[in-house]
């Protein structure tokens, strides 16, 4: 594990150290969770901006939308969508 040293402004570092007293936790601690959840967000994001791009891309056809429409209830009453599509 890598050890850094970074500045900050003393009013956003009082700020941090009030959350991490709260949550009983040592300031490196604080510091690696909420760069792991920075990261992570940042990657949802990426991943939403990817899917968009792709759906804009490529929307689902005519086709795709009746089949999904005359599914959609079989998601909710029990019965196997299969059996109904099947037919």
């Amino acid at each position: 594990m890598a050890k850094i040293a970074i500045s900050l402004p003393d009013q956003i570092l009082d700020a941090v150290e009030k959350e991490q007293l709260a949550s009983g936790i040592s300031r490196s601690e604080y510091f690696r969770r909420t760069v792991e959840e920075h990261l992570r967000r940042e990657r949802e994001k990426e991943d939403v901006e990817r899917y968009i791009k792709g759906y804009l891309e490529n929307p689902e056809t005519p086709e795709e939308l009746e089949w999904a429409q005359a599914t959609i209830h079989h998601a909710f009453d029990g019965e196997s969508w299969e059996e109904e599509f099947n037919k």
